[in-house]
């Protein structure tokens, strides 16, 4: 009887923090809602959304849409495509300097983010002052938008792809060395202990038992850096930094519509090939991975 009691206790303290549990999940998902529906109207007042305007404003969207469309004959398709890319070998030079713009961007910001993101992991620094400079370094590098940084250096170097490349490697440093410090905390712990036990120094314990583990995952984050950054280099032309934005800013001032989907279409074509590109090589590093580790 003795047993029974204590069962029939066991279950009714169960079922009381069962129903606790409950009514504490109920009260989190209510208090969850409330501030997700205060957060979204007052996102809409201040973004000043007005769905009536939007509707109105649509029909307008797709007629500047329709405007850049080529007038491309059945007749003569290639006559016509090649008067609609009447600049292709401009516009592939600018393309590649906007693409030589990410690439360089993004090696050099990879470059540093490689050199600090150890500092800037809690189970790898050296000590807390060099992991707060770390941290508030690339918070810093990643929070201003790559834009700024282009009219900053735009105006003090002046026009051109160096400003762009500048910006970009900045950005590109502050959002690398974030991923590259998580990847970092991810480590095994075992070699790094083992060479500590050897009397290597903190640098050589970096190079010799940490690197070899993450090396495949930072190439994998600096090739999706450099797939966001030819996107961006694509805009930095705007303000100036030189590659395919800056021709593609003048047409849209000037309202040659035709020139626009030429230009439009000729971005979407080259970042998407590197994407597949990077896509494939990420994949290969990612499965690369697992298999040396079973060797």
């Amino acid at each position: 009887m003795t047993a029974i009691a204590d069962d029939g206790a066991a279950v009714a303290r169960f079922e009381g923090h069962y129903r606790a549990l409950q009514r504490r999940k109920a009260l989190t998902t209510g208090v969850g809602a409330l501030v997700f529906g205060a957060a979204f109207v007052a996102s809409t007042v201040v973004g000043e959304v007005d769905l009536a305007r939007f509707a109105a404003g649509v029909p307008n969207i797709l007629d500047y849409v329709h405007r850049t469309l080529p007038a491309i004959s059945p007749r003569q398709p290639l006559a016509d495509i090649g008067e609609w890319y009447w600049a292709i070998d401009v516009w592939l030079l600018l393309m590649l300097d906007t693409v030589l713009m990410g690439f360089v961007g993004t090696l050099a910001g990879a470059g540093v983010a490689v050199l600090f993101c150890a500092h800037a992991s809690v189970n790898l620094a050296p000590n807390r002052w060099s992991f707060w400079a770390a941290r508030r370094g690339f918070e810093f590098a990643r929070t201003v938008p790559e834009l700024v940084f282009a009219l900053i250096f735009v105006f003090a170097f002046g026009p051109g792809p160096f400003a762009g490349v500048l910006a970009i490697a900045i950005h590109s440093a502050g959002a690398l060395g974030k991923l590259f410090a998580e990847v970092n905390e991810n480590v095994d712990p075992r070699p790094i202990e083992a060479l500590s036990a050897a009397g290597a120094s903190w640098t050589e314990t970096m190079r010799f038992a940490v690197l070899p583990q993450v090396l495949p995952n930072f190439v994998s984050y600096g090739l999706l850096r450099f797939e966001i950054n030819v996107r961006a280099a694509s805009v930095l032309g705007i303000v100036g930094a030189g590659g395919i934005g800056e021709e593609l800013y003048l047409v849209v001032r000037r309202f040659i519509y035709s020139d626009i989907s030429a230009i439009v279409l000729l971005i979407l074509v080259t970042v998407s090939l590197i994407d597949m590109g990077c896509e494939r090589l990420r994949h290969g590093l990612i499965e690369a991975g697992p298999r040396r580790a079973t060797r």
